[in-house]
């Protein structure tokens, strides 16, 4: 099946045409994420997916869900080592419990909706686009590629930075109460890691500082989680959330740390130790 019919069979291109690379629909719609991007670092391209299908992303990520790996662990905002040598009031200190999971790439069908859209062309040449990039690339991580980020109720993505500049992701299944995205735009930048205000809002004094978003299936949000702190608050009822994660880079060949990897999916593969002695990182910030 060729590309943009695995498009014209997933997304609304009524609404976003995205096989039409000079059509004024597809400019509006670029043009809008650039500047919402730009001003907070997030933006939200409503009912992306076919309302008819929504029935299917959540059943989907619900045949998925029993895969993901659960480790409930302590962690801190920068996802590095707790016992790190760190200033003593250092917000790196803090210490978060980490109770989400997730259901890595060698776990999800290739027939799954999320990852012919992830591996589809066109949508890669849209969502570079959008983030203003000459190119893009799928993650070489054979888990963190693409994966299935579980928030089970009780639990909560806590406080983080992202290691890649830029996000790409998709609510799928809602929780029945709570789960919210809640984030910090622009709270750093590469230069500055503005320790202070990172501080408050992991001390719970830092409220004016956060976003809140309401998410739906099928939405597709673009975020710069490198620089906006940001979280998934606990999960309540007895409904999972659950959310694609598209882990795309701007620079070929990205595998993810042996740290970070071994908190995410429990385990490492050849590919992470190979690629640990050339880690390339785009800035000096912590994480």
């Amino acid at each position: 099946m060729a590309a943009t019919d695995v498009l014209d069979e997933i997304v609304d291109t009524a609404r976003y045409p995205l096989g039409d690379p000079t059509g004024a629909a597809r400019g509006e719609a670029v043009a809008r994420a650039r500047a919402e991007l730009a001003e907070s670092g997030c933006t939200v391209l409503r009912e992306f997916i076919r309302p008819e299908l929504i029935a299917t992303l959540r059943a989907e990520g619900e045949a998925m869900a029993p895969d993901a790996h659960y480790e409930v662990e302590r962690v801190n905002a920068y996802n590095i080592p707790l016992n790190t040598e760190l200033p003593q009031d250092h917000p790196g200190r803090i210490v978060l419990e980490r109770g989400n999971a997730f259901v890595p790439r060698d776990r999800i069908p290739a027939e799954a909706m999320i990852h012919r859209l992830y591996t589809s062309t066109v949508f890669q040449r849209f969502v570079a686009d959008c983030f203003g990039l000459t190119e893009l690339h799928e993650f070489a991580d054979p888990l963190a590629g693409l994966c299935l980020n579980v928030v089970a109720p009780g639990m909560a993505h806590p406080w983080h930075f992202d290691t890649n500049e830029f996000t790409v992701s998709m609510l799928t299944q809602p929780a029945q109460t709570g789960g919210i995205f809640e984030y910090c735009p622009n709270i750093r930048s590469p230069h500055a890691e503005n320790l202070d205000d990172v501080r408050d809002v992991l001390t719970g004094s830092g409220a004016q500082l956060i976003r809140h978003l309401d998410l739906r299936p099928g939405d597709l949000q673009l975020f710069q989680g490198r620089f906006s702190l940001h979280r998934v608050s606990p999960v309540e009822g007895g409904t999972a959330r659950h959310s694609a994660i598209f882990a795309y880079t701007d620079r070929p060949g990205v595998i993810g740390t042996v740290e970070r990897t071994r908190q995410l999916f429990g385990r490492v593969l050849p590919d992470h130790l190979a690629a640990a002695a050339d880690a390339v990182r785009g800035d000096r910030l912590l994480d």
